[in-house]
């Protein structure tokens, strides 16, 4: 896959999709982001040092979909006897309600907002993260909340996305055979086909953003506020 295929157009975001299919996305996406996303290694490599069992540190989750990332984070740090509080945000309608729908967390909120909203709002958070978002952008819009993050972020901004690949590609299509009666593997191949080589997302990025790749097969676009850095 020598192009970028950002003209594919993945099943779930269209506005009449089938909604049980939908459903059922968001409900496996908890499974598909422990198995394949690698945000535990991203948890205890990024997040964890900053935080503290006195002290809470805000997460901002950036295109939270159905929610499960924010809790998994949560989850993490109670077992760490660490104070963290996450806000997922996503201005889709769908994936709020789902997200709304779960049982109520003490350290997660969720808002139907993207993030020019929060910025409007004056809200600032600690650490700004995103899963899997970065691939649905264009580059003009890929610079838009990579500024916004910046405007948002105190400590440290980690928008986590997909490596586009062939191997990627091939190991997905047959690691996704079990996810039935969502739109996982379909658009799960899509969502490759839409994202970045490195050097791609580094052109793309600006001046002050590291691209650095994450196993199994995604990559992390990093950016660390200057008044933040040792």
């Amino acid at each position: 896959m020598p192009v970028r295929d950002a003209a594919a157009v993945e099943l779930m975001d269209a506005p009449d999709c089938d909604p049980l299919k939908l459903e059922q996305t968001y409900r496996q996406f908890g499974l598909v982001n422990r198995l394949f996303s690698g945000w535990r290694l991203l948890y205890v490599q990024e997040l964890r040092p900053l935080l503290s069992p006195r002290t809470v540190t805000t997460v901002l989750d950036i295109g939270s979909g159905g929610g499960d990332l924010a809790l998994l984070l949560t989850q993490w740090s109670r077992r760490d006897r660490l104070l963290l509080q996450v806000t997922g945000a996503d201005p889709d309608a769908r994936a709020f309600g789902f997200a709304a729908r779960r049982p109520r967390h003490p350290r997660v909120s969720f808002v139907q907002a993207d993030s020019s909203d929060l910025i409007r709002e004056g809200r600032q958070f600690d650490v700004v993260i995103s899963n899997h978002v970065i691939h649905h952008l264009q580059p003009g819009d890929l610079a838009r909340l990579l500024a916004d993050s910046q405007a948002l972020a105190r400590q440290l901004c980690l928008h986590n996305d997909l490596r586009r690949s062939a191997a990627a590609y091939g190991l997905f299509s047959l690691a996704a055979l079990p996810f039935r009666g969502s739109f996982i593997r379909a658009d799960g191949l899509v969502s490759i086909r839409r994202s970045y080589t490195p050097a791609e997302l580094a052109a793309a990025a600006p001046p002050g953003w590291l691209v650095r790749r994450h196993p199994p097969f995604h990559q992390v676009l990093v950016h660390r506020p200057v008044h933040s850095r040792g």
